[in-house]
């Protein structure tokens, strides 16, 4: 979407379609969002095991990352 329109914009058009527009258009940004989510979570899994495999990946119990983490910052 290359055009910017207002949030306030974009209500009053759904408001403006049918109840039935209205449900399909949920249904359509729901399927849409849960596929956005797959694809994130696919290029998290992606980069986690190339971080294996390159022996990048940190590991260790919970306390030892806990205290990597802290000791970053």
């Amino acid at each position: 979407m290359s055009k910017n329109v207002s949030f306030q914009t974009v209500i009053e058009y759904v408001e403006a379609l049918s109840t039935e527009e209205q449900d399909l258009l949920l249904e359509l940004i729901s399927k849409r969002r849960i596929e956005q989510r797959r694809q994130e979570i696919y290029r998290n899994a992606t980069q986690t095991l190339e971080a294996i495999r390159t022996g990048t990946a940190k590991h260790g119990t919970l306390e030892e990352l806990r205290a990597d983490l802290l000791s970053e910052e």
